[in-house]
């Protein structure tokens, strides 16, 4: 690709890229399978022309199937689901009768390994759970019902197994959800940010999750167990925060190189205002020595202008359902805000 005049982009080596005339082209590649876009249409077909000298190709026209995520189009965008991918895997699992649930997973689950706990099949289901890491990638209401089993892959229980079992009911009952991608005439780019402090009851760590959103559309999700104990509820959505802002960073060069350059702060929306005051304060304490390098991180973007972190209510936190289990409504509410939905569900 680099021969044929295309320029690898450094946000993601699997993205080629080639700009004539004001116009762009985009190559993404995943080992043998390949997306081409753009806007200019008389190099795209140069393109499949050269690559079909090259290797052994087949057209398959407009975007419909790729690495198991199903692209529907209509008046009001693009739509990305993995809907023969669950009902594959729920049939595979013998899951496809199951009694749905309207939850990945239970609230106020208590998943701690314990000595009296019944071992299960542990190559089942490490394979079961691998599956479902690959599909919380466009999915992001099992994001955290996928974190919290996979941290027991090296000695997993009946009851690891029934939370994994849990899901895939919640999947029963969801099986076309996905995201929406419509426009909304801006590129902006904004996050929001949570932590659940100690939740985990095992070490007391904390959970750390973040949306990003560009262009009013939810592009990248994460929710992860943090690797140290916060000593404050302001630090553990400190370090939260860092994650967020580390994203919204990667996003904004994966834009610039497509062309689009930003032209206001990044917004991280915070509902804690303890960590938004120390974010803002230039000034260290005793009690912010142990995140140091993260303040000094966050407040030299601030400064910068690259980012401003305005404060939310914790009713409009939409990062919640990435750091702890919640209740059927506020689950569903949220979902509707991040813009997840149904396609395929009988109206």
């Amino acid at each position: 690709m680099k021969i044929y005049g295309y320029r690898q982009s450094n946000a993601d080596h699997t993205l080629f890229l080639k700009r004539r005339k004001r116009k762009v082209i985009v190559l993404i590649i995943y080992i043998d399978d390949m997306i081409i876009t753009g806007d200019d249409t008389e190099d795209i077909d140069k393109l499949k022309h050269y690559l079909s000298t090259e290797f052994e190709m087949k057209d398959l026209g407009g975007l419909k199937y790729f690495l198991g995520i199903e692209v529907a189009r209509s008046q009001q965008g693009i739509f990305l689901s993995q809907r023969k991918y669950v009902l594959d895997l729920l049939n595979e699992t013998g899951m496809l009768a199951c009694k749905p649930a309207d939850t990945p997973i239970v609230q106020n689950h208590n998943l701690e390994i314990l000595p009296d706990q019944v071992p299960t099949n542990k190559d089942r289901y490490q394979r079961l759970v691998g599956r479902l890491i690959y599909l919380s990638h466009t999915r992001p209401d099992i994001a955290y019902a996928i974190s919290v089993v996979s941290q027991f892959m090296h000695s997993p229980s009946e009851v690891h197994m029934e939370a994994v079992m849990r899901i895939l009911q919640y999947l029963k009952s969801t099986p076309g959800k996905g995201l929406m991608f419509s426009k909304h005439g801006h590129l902006q780019i904004e996050g929001f940010t949570d932590a659940d402090w100690a939740g985990n009851r095992t070490d007391r760590r904390s959970t750390s999750g973040y949306f990003t959103f560009v262009g009013g559309n939810l592009v990248t999700w994460r929710s992860k167990k943090q690797k140290v104990c916060s000593l404050s509820s302001a630090e553990a959505e400190y370090q939260s925060m860092v994650h967020g802002i580390c994203e919204m960073l990667w996003i904004r060069k994966l834009l610039k190189e497509l062309g689009f350059m930003a032209k206001d702060a990044m917004k991280l929306y915070c509902d804690n205002q303890a960590a938004i005051d120390i974010a803002n304060n230039p000034v260290q304490h005793d009690r912010t020595k142990h995140v140091e390098i993260d303040r000094h991180f966050i407040n030299e973007k601030l400064e910068s202008n690259v980012i401003s972190v305005p404060h939310v209510k914790a009713d409009e936190q939409l990062t919640d359902v990435l750091t702890k289990a919640v209740s059927r409504q506020v689950f569903s509410d949220s979902l509707d805000k991040l813009g997840i939905g149904d396609i395929y569900s009988p109206t």
